[in-house]
This record gives C-alpha cells, structure tokens and sequence, in this order.
C-alpha cells in the first residue's frame, strides 16, 4: 500500500473496529482512537442482521450481503458471539415482506397457527443473531492479532487525532462535530436484558417508524428485548417508563418472558442520516479522510460491506489506500 504508513480510525463502535480489522489485515498499520472502546450504542444492539431502513438501497443491498457472508462464517466459533438462529417476523397487516427476507436460508410465509394473536402476516427464516458484548471483545481480540493498537480518549476535532497518513472517520454520532454534519441526528434506542425462560428462536415485528418495537433475540443464557426508536433523542439514561413497555410488549407475544429476571438496560443512540456515507474528502491541512458513519438501525448489517468499500477493491470509483 505505497505511501501511506499509518491509518488512525477515528469510533471503536462496530463500524470502527470492523473497519480497523479489514485495514490491518491488509497490511496497513492502524490506530484507532475513541472516547469509549468499545462504542455504548454498538454495545446496546440486539442484534439482528437485517437492512434497517436504511438507504441508499443499492450500496445498502451490496454491502448487507458482503456482511451476511463475513456473519454466516463467523458463526461456526462459538467465541464470536455469532449464531445462525431460526424465528419469525410478523405484522399486525397483511404485508409483503421486505426483498431481503426472501433471500435467506429456511425462508417461507408463516401459517396463521403460527402467528401470536393479532398479528395477521409472517414469514420465517435464519439469519445471524450477534451477541454485541461477546463480538465486540472478539473484533478487539482480532484487531489486536494484526497488531492493531487502540487508545481511548476524547477526540475534539479530527486534526487531533492523528497523526496520520490517513484519518478514517467512524465516530457516529460524533461524526455531527467532527465531520461536521448538521444532517446527522440520533434515534434513541433502548433494549432490555432477561434471564432466558428457555427461547430459542427469534420474534421480530414489522413496525415501520414507529417509535415502540418489538422484539426479542436469544443470545445462550439470556434474551435481549426490545426496544425504541424516538426520533431526535440521543440521551443514554434509563428510560424506566420505556423499559416497561418493552417488558410488557414481549411478555404479550411469549409468556414465558413474563417475570423474567431483568438483568440489565442498555441505551444507544442510532446515528442516522438520509443516506449512509461513505465517501472520501480532505481533513484540515490537506490529510485524507474517508467517511463512514450515519448506518442509523443497521450499523452491524452493514458493518463488513462498508468497511471494504472504504479500503476499496482497486475499481474504478472506489476509495483505494494503495493510490494515495
């Protein structure tokens, strides 16, 4: 990769460390600096490989099937905290379900026998579910093999974190000061962690935009459920009135989370824009920086897709480290 020496990534969120991983593996020597390693809004994800509203649709459809591929690899070890798991997403109306879900393995239209009452359309298949605090301490334990370094500290300004041949901006939210970009704004998301009754399969409604979701993911010994998504909100505390209803819509759906043990709550802050950005551009005093931030609900989906367009395949019009 002539001429460029050392990479500083700026986020150790999912995009950042995945990121790092695909840059060091490469050969490149990579830094990655954050105020929190790894990132609090990656580390509350259920998580469900899905495109989530999320555009553009044809980068979004490219990179979400590069990530499925890394993700259904994954899966075979244990230590990465990624499982194939079979469930069902539903809708309380008769709709059609999303292009992507009819891609994958297992999939096929619900009989209504199989759908909780009230809901009236569903469709099952497997995908990965990924165990956000075991997969993130395997993307650190990875990035760390390439000889990979992380420092956490608060980054003010991208001039400041380098020095750098190369800055590769992944701060999320952050990136609304730092890139900067007024465009960019948080959807408050809230999860809540049960003892596991005994479920091992998946439940996902189809909810739209609407602020209260519902779900639940079995990750071993415990269920993450879920959730909302209140639009222009970005405070991480505990939302106690929120956490009840995430209780109470999931215990609706499957009994047996009725009463479970809460064992923790986790908050994030999706960063959200009109359109995921990937795209290189210069940082104060000419360095090169590459952008990669805003995937809003579908940062682990897209996670190993957008990494490899930001290191580039050497086609003409995408970023390539080896040119600079």
């Amino acid at each position: 990769m002539t001429g460029v020496e050392r990479v500083v990534v700026v986020g150790a969120g999912v995009a950042g460390l995945t990121t790092a991983i695909v840059l060091a593996e490469a050969g490149l020597a990579v830094h990655v600096v954050a105020e929190e390693i790894p990132g609090a809004t990656s580390l509350a994800a259920g998580a469900m490989w899905g495109p989530y509203l999320v555009e553009p649709k044809a980068k979004v459809d490219e990179w979400s099937r590069r990530s499925l591929e890394v993700f259904r690899e994954l899966a075979g070890d244990p230590a990465t905290g990624v499982r194939l798991t079979s469930g069902v997403e539903a809708s309380r109306t008769a709709e059609t379900p999303p292009e992507w879900a009819t891609t994958l393995p297992d999939y096929r239209p619900c009989e209504a026998a199989e759908l909780p009452p009230g809901f009236t359309a569903g469709y099952r298949f497997t995908v990965p579910l990924i165990d956000m605090p075991v997969y993130l301490r395997y993307l650190l334990r990875r990035l760390e093999a390439t000889g990979g370094t992380v420092e956490e500290r608060r980054v003010p300004s991208l001039a400041q974190a380098g020095p750098a041949d190369v800055l590769v901006n992944c701060s999320g939210m952050g990136a609304r000061e730092l890139a900067p970009d007024a465009e960019l704004r948080p959807i408050r998301g809230q999860h809540v962690v049960v003892e596991n009754p005994g479920l091992t399969e998946f439940f996902s409604e189809d909810t739209g935009t609407s602020p209260e979701l519902l779900c639940f993911y079995p990750h071993g010994g415990t269920v993450v459920l879920g959730g909302t998504a209140v639009e222009g909100e970005g405070g991480l505390a505990r939302d106690d009135e929120a956490a009840a209803g995430i209780l109470a819509r999931c215990a609706e759906v499957e009994p047996r989370l009725a009463g479970a043990r809460v064992l923790e709550h986790r908050v994030g802050a999706r960063p959200t824009r009109a359109a995921v950005r990937v795209e290189e551009g210069r940082g104060t005093g000419g360095t090169r920086v590459v952008h990669n931030y805003g995937h809003g609900g579908a940062g682990v989906t897209l996670s190993w897709g957008c990494a490899g367009e930001v290191l580039g395949c050497g086609e003409e019009g995408r970023i390539s480290f080896g040119d600079l």
